[in-house]
């Protein structure tokens, strides 16, 4: 997993799992912390995610509201937009352009 960019839009990629998770979640929360307005997460880069992931994900979004900030994701992958359908957090997680559950294969 790699992530680069600063406190206002970070590209992630590789893989966003288990082993990654500590570092992901540190990156992310810097970001949040030393930064204001929205925050971009560009995933077009991302090859994969586990629940691990997605958690350090919902975890930059809490913070981020927490401190009056928006976690934006931009570029999320057709595998993973189907995931976020199927556990209905395209609803709370903000993304760029949005999903149409309609037009996704279902999981």
């Amino acid at each position: 997993m790699h992530i680069k960019g600063d406190h206002a839009e970070l590209v992630v990629g590789g893989r966003l799992d288990v082993r990654s998770a500590a570092d992901a979640r540190t990156a992310l929360h810097t970001a949040v912390d030393s930064g204001c307005g929205d925050l971009v997460l560009d995933l077009t880069e991302l090859d994969s995610w586990d629940a691990t992931g997605l958690g350090v994900i919902m975890g930059a979004h809490r913070r981020a509201g927490r401190v009056n900030r928006r976690l934006v994701l931009r570029g999320v992958p057709p595998q993973m937009q189907r995931l976020l359908v199927a556990t209905r957090l395209h609803r709370i997680l903000a993304i760029e352009g949005g999903l149409e559950a309609e037009s996704l294969p279902r999981v």
